[in-house]
């Protein structure tokens, strides 16, 4: 087996093609995009954005019909960077599964409210927290900031609109919520509507079964 980037065998390469041996392991993370599997585990700038929105257009040309699966294990990070990956959510023809496997912050709570509705998950010990976007202005002329501190201050009423209608819960409150950091459990995030569902392991499962 290969040492380093994990690789894993290639089922569609004939076990007897000898010549073809050096090419019977694949990238594993490029094997799980061929399975519409996709994963935010980093903070969201702009490379890990357009990484995302790269595969899902990719994979929405190849079939459109597969739905797509975002694995989510982030702090957050830039705004823009991610309204770019949830506009992409919605700009594709399949249903974008979103599954919070341990923490979905800032933003990428954004991202994970954003999923297809009844597709969204979080599973058990995982967090979601949501707050309000903060600038990223740090030094500069009196005009630049109050063009900062106005942009912020539209985003965050966009933000919390979008809660308010993917959550059903009344204005004021997400409102009020977004002005400090709130720590949801999934069965939190449940009740609050940022997630339709927890999940559960497959073995777990079949035991309950």
């Amino acid at each position: 087996m290969p040492v380093g980037v994990p690789k894993i065998p290639d089922d569609e390469i004939p076990e007897d093609d000898e010549e073809e041996e050096e090419e019977t392991w694949v990238d594993l993370y490029e094997r799980l995009y061929q399975e519409r599997a996709l994963f935010l585990f980093k903070s969201l700038n702009i490379e890990t954005a357009n990484q995302l929105v790269g595969l899902m257009i990719f994979l929405n040309m190849d079939d459109c019909n597969q739905e797509q699966f975002l694995f989510i294990n982030s702090t957050g990070g830039g705004v823009m960077h991610g309204l770019a990956v949830h506009n992409t959510i919605n700009f594709v023809l399949p249903d974008v599964h979103t599954l919070c496997l341990g923490l979905a912050a800032s933003m990428a709570a954004f991202v994970l409210a954003g999923g297809s509705q009844t597709k969204r998950t979080a599973f058990p010990n995982a967090r979601v927290m949501i707050h309000q976007p903060k600038s990223a202005f740090i030094g500069g002329y009196m005009d630049d900031v109050i063009l900062d501190v106005d942009l912020v201050l539209k985003l965050r009423s966009e933000m919390a609109n979008y809660f308010v209608q993917r959550s059903h819960q009344p204005f004021w409150i997400v409102y009020e919520d977004m002005e400090r950091d709130v720590f949801l459990s999934p069965e939190e995030a449940k009740a609050y509507g940022l997630v339709d569902s927890v999940g559960f392991g497959g073995r777990k499962r079949r035991k309950q079964d």
